[in-house]
């Protein structure tokens, strides 16, 4: 499944919220300097499916606001 987020980075608070069915609206601390605000993005949407980080691909929009995630549950 494909979700898409829309990110600010270097925010005063973290926030994650849902927006959509599988849209999201996501605040992070981490600069966007050494891709630290993907990588905590990408920490967060695993959080909340409750799969390991390895399970969320980045898809789109690395320089972008506006980003697309793949999450694969993985087989059991």
């Amino acid at each position: 499944m494909r979700v898409k987020v829309r990110v600010t980075a270097k925010a005063r608070r973290e926030l994650f919220e849902q927006t959509g069915e599988f849209a999201f609206s996501v605040s992070v601390k981490e600069p966007r300097e050494r891709n630290e605000a993907n990588t905590r993005v990408q920490q967060l949407i695993a959080e909340h499916f409750n799969l390991p980080v390895t399970s969320i691909r980045f898809i789109t929009g690395m320089r972008s606001k506006n980003k697309v995630f793949e999450v694969v549950r993985p087989v059991r």
